[in-house]
């Protein structure tokens, strides 16, 4: 069954919702966080090289090769380990919604950096975030754990995360995905392999772990950008933004995670202002091509 746009988007955000899970699941069962981190990028890093072979996809090369291997860096080693520090500090669904002040890095990054016009809608959504975060902090909930470490992982993964929106912005639309991460992913893996403690691994980790590589990073990325290429970007991104849904109530019934209802609130405004970034014009829209 071939399926629309739209459905390669929402099956992207199914799969991304998984993430946090399958981590939880992976560590649960003894593999530590930053662990989990390096065998996504060494695993995916793996299939996006194959894949990138078997299309002869262009990789990049020179300055651009210098630029991605930095993204590498960052955007895969500091993001895939901050984000399953998150999880494991603070739970998957607090670490899922904490990823979504990402387009509020992006309005400050783009305003800061890049000299973009920072405007009353944009100003809105960053005060929606802080506020949303602080409401967060004050509620808690039910197996999830707000503390200072889970907070600053949550959002160390929302600020990594939003600069795929500057690398995007760049190479996004000169080479083809699977090029580009063929190159990111296995830096990442390397820019991680000195800070990983290697243990023993039961058949249910290593289900867990090729569950993220596969699933939630290579048929994730692939079905985001197949559906980015029919679909306006700021649909694309409405639609993505069910991820954190997804991973909250997978939590819930898995491993018993609630937010209160004052966290709930909070969680409501920082994906609502994901949301307004999203559908307001330029840079958030833009955005919308980043993959977490």
């Amino acid at each position: 069954m071939k399926l629309s746009p739209a459905g390669l988007i929402l099956t992207a955000a199914v799969l991304w919702g998984l993430l946090g899970i399958l981590g939880k699941g992976a560590q649960g069962a003894g593999v530590g966080a930053l662990e989990v981190a390096f065998w996504r990028a060494a695993l995916g890093g793996g299939l996006f090289a194959l894949h990138a072979g078997l299309t002869r996809a262009d990789l990049p090369r020179g300055r651009d090769l210098g630029a991605t291997v930095l993204f590498g860096l960052v955007g895969v080693s500091v993001f895939y380990g901050a984000y399953q520090l998150a999880v494991r500090t603070g739970g998957a669904s607090l670490g899922s919604v904490l990823l979504y002040t990402a387009p509020a890095f992006v309005a400050l990054l783009g305003w800061g950096l890049l000299r973009e016009r920072l405007g009353g809608r944009e100003a809105l959504a960053v005060a929606g975030t802080l506020g949303g975060i602080a409401l967060i902090s004050l509620g808690g909930g039910q197996g999830v754990t707000v503390t200072g470490a889970a907070l600053g992982w949550g959002l160390l993964s929302g600020l990594t995360y939003s600069l795929y929106y500057l690398y995007g912005k760049a190479f996004f639309g000169r080479y083809a995905p699977a090029a580009l991460y063929a190159v990111a992913l296995p830096v990442g893996a390397l820019g991680l392999l000195p800070f990983v403690e290697f243990g023993a691994k039961t058949p249910a980790a290593w289900a867990s772990l090729a569950g993220i590589a596969v699933l939630s990073t290579y048929f994730a990325y692939l079905a985001y950008s197949a559906g980015l290429k029919h679909l306006p970007a700021t649909r694309a991104s409405v639609i993505a933004s069910l991820e954190p849904v997804v991973a909250a109530g997978l939590a819930a019934a898995l491993f018993g995670e609630r937010l209160s209802a004052v966290a709930l609130v909070g969680a409501a405004l920082v994906i609502g202002a994901a949301l307004v970034l999203s559908v307001g014009g330029g840079k958030p829209t833009e955005a919308a091509t980043a993959t977490p």
